[in-house]
């Protein structure tokens, strides 16, 4: 579900692994010109397998499933899961979609289990360090399937798994999903520094203060600290802060040279998972009671016009204090 860049590379992933695969996209336009060209508009190079059929219509596409591939964007899975409730009946999901949604403050897989009424022993997420266009390429890529249900995560290492990606279970999906999604915020930081023309110094600064962050903010919601540690905790942020794949380091990138985020955003015509989520973390934050600077200060960047120079300033002006204990 979903033909981004993504969820098409997936589904070209797991048809040459062996499954039969239906890819679904909500356009009618965009599916019939995938399904005819087998070209996607925003991977140079890709060509869709001729054996998975592309349909906009989503009852078609899960008629014979067994598991549903969610990777549509995060701010989109309440509506598009829950106007087919039913279709969901006796199925499980695999989600794929890295968020935390607006509003609720939900993961996707809460947001997931409170569309489909599915209990949370069939949702897994899948999540780690990883660009559609390296999976494409078939360069070594390895993630994190993570459930309350180990037995399924471990189900998915099998679906998931070939000679060139690895999946390893988890099952705290609670620190896997906030992993794979508070550091698409951190990113954003990562590209403002770069683009105001900071260099090694300030990025390795904010790739470990922003981990402190999101590890902080994790405990706080009841998740395991070894988790990250592991693919969907520092390794997720290596790869989203240092890759020039990273839409959200390009999005932090143009805006810290000058570039307003919505016109960064059009111009680009994909998502930045990093923009919701800046929000609906510091929603956490403060239903936690955790502190978040460096989220913080993106979160005024976005929403509130702030200078990104001036946010730099009022991170390394901070009270001095102790680093395990901040």
């Amino acid at each position: 579900m979903g033909a981004g860049t993504w969820g098409t590379v997936m589904a070209a992933h797991l048809h040459q692994a062996g499954h039969g695969v239906v890819l679904w996209h909500y356009r009618a336009e965009f599916a019939h010109d995938l399904s005819a060209t087998r070209r996607h508009p925003h991977l140079a190079e890709f060509e869709l397998p001729r054996g998975i059929p592309v349909t906009s219509n989503l009852e078609k596409a899960l008629s014979k499933c067994d598991i549903a591939v969610v990777a549509i964007p995060s701010q989109k899975v309440r509506a598009v899961l829950g106007s087919h409730p039913a279709l969901f009946r006796g199925r499980r999901v695999a989600n794929l979609t890295k968020g935390i949604e607006v509003g609720t403050l939900q993961r996707m897989s809460e947001v997931i289990a409170s569309e489909t009424g599915l209990s949370p022993d069939r949702i897994a997420s899948i999540y780690g360090p990883s660009h559609a266009e390296e999976v494409m390429r078939q360069a070594p890529t390895t993630l994190v399937a993570a459930s309350t249900n180990l037995d399924y995560a471990r189900e998915l290492q099998k679906v998931f798994s070939t000679r060139y990606l690895r999946v390893y279970a988890n099952r705290d999906i609670i620190g896997v999903e906030l992993g794979g999604s508070v550091k698409n915020v951190i990113a954003i930081a990562a590209g403002i520094s770069t683009g105001l023309g900071f260099g090694d110094n300030t990025l390795a600064a904010l790739t470990t203060r922003g981990l402190a962050e999101i590890t902080r903010l994790g405990l706080a919601m009841g998740a395991d600290a070894a988790t990250f540690a592991g693919l969907s905790g520092v390794g997720d942020l290596a790869v989203t802060v240092y890759s020039r794949h990273s839409r959200n380091r390009q999005l932090g990138l143009e805006m810290g040279r000058g570039g307003n985020y919505q016109e960064i955003l059009a111009e680009m015509g994909m998502v930045a998972e990093g923009v919701g989520t800046a929000r609906s973390v510091m929603g956490l934050a403060e239903k936690y009671g955790v502190s978040l600077p460096i989220c913080q200060e993106v979160y005024q960047i976005l929403f509130e016009g702030k200078d990104p120079r001036s946010a730099i300033s009022a991170l390394m002006s901070r009270d001095l204090r102790d680093e395990t204990l901040d």
